[in-house]
């Protein structure tokens, strides 16, 4: 007996209305997080001849985000021994604070707003996470360092206050062991997951950020590779399964010792929408840039359609 079609369409309905009630992730923004870049924009040297073509390259992430302002940010970041030092080295740290102040990295803390959190998403996030066999440190206290400041820095600009809240989220890629870009590509799809069954209305972007190859130390301090960096890219965005089974050692040869960040892209893209097929993010934005402080520069915006 075939179902009556008012019965259908108030199905529709009822589902409809259930997913629009309930938090999703929107878009997701890949940024490099160089200090040099804050230093720059809190000096006022932007229009210098140096840093210009950097900064230009993110007017169009400045106009998109603009258009396109979340109600949360979950931002990935790594943390460069101020939060935390060698003496605790957590793997994953979510923030679950109401607050985050800006760190003092040794020359004073950046003149930029305080940080706002989202406890409530954040500590849903953490409950469901951990649920799925991931091991979160919550952290309801911690200081925010360039590796978070920088790329809100980067879009949207110098504001009195950010104009949403943030989530941190650190990840450990300075002492080893780091986790694996397998690893990191999993804990976005359960962050996903997670966003997904938070019943309020929320537009959710995730940001992961770092990179892209750069080193700082030893006989190869100065190296950038443009051609892994553009094929990085290339992958992040057509196969980021594929890209997420490569090992450590590629990223320290090909990207530099730094370049291991980029393994927190793929928390990013792991909370993206479908990998392949109808429902692949659609590219908003895209931006490659060296040399700005011995470091190459990326940039990507992914739309989920």
């Amino acid at each position: 007996m075939a179902t009556p079609r008012h019965t259908v369409s108030r199905r529709a309905a009822l589902v409809a209305r259930e997913v629009n009630d309930m938090a999703r992730i929107t878009a997701s923004v890949y940024t490099s997080h160089v200090p040099a870049i804050g230093a720059a924009l809190d000096s006022g040297k932007c229009g210098e001849p140096y840093w210009q073509p950097v900064f230009k390259g993110y007017e169009p992430s400045q106009a998109w985000i603009r258009a396109n302002t979340p109600d949360v940010i979950f931002l990935v970041y790594n943390d460069h021994a101020t939060a935390f030092s060698l003496d605790l080295i957590p793997t994953f740290a979510i923030g679950c604070a109401a607050e985050f102040q800006p760190a003092d990295e040794g020359w004073g803390p950046r003149p930029v707003p305080v940080v706002k959190g989202h406890p409530e998403l954040a500590a849903h996030i953490a409950q469901s996470v951990i649920q799925d066999d991931f091991d979160l440190t919550i952290v309801n206290k911690m200081d925010v360092d360039h590796g978070l400041t920088v790329p809100l820095s980067l879009l949207f600009g110098q504001p009195a206050a950010w104009p949403c809240p943030v989530i941190p989220f650190a990840v450990n890629v300075v002492q080893y062991p780091v986790p694996s870009g397998r690893r990191c590509f999993n804990l976005g799809r359960a962050i996903r997951k997670a966003v997904a069954a938070f019943d309020q209305p929320l537009k959710v972007q995730i940001w992961g950020t770092g990179g892209m190859s750069h080193q700082l130390q030893g006989p190869r301090a100065g190296l950038i590779n443009r051609e892994f960096d553009q094929a990085f890219l290339d992958q992040l965005i057509a196969d980021p399964a594929a890209l997420a089974q490569k090992p450590h050692i590629d990223y320290v040869r090909e990207a530099g010792s730094e370049g291991i960040e980029l393994v927190m892209w793929l928390i990013a893209r792991g909370a993206m929408g479908d990998e392949s097929g109808p429902g692949t993010p659609r590219v908003a934005h895209r931006f490659y840039h060296v040399p700005a402080s011995n470091t190459a520069v990326g940039h990507l915006i992914l739309e989920n359609t």
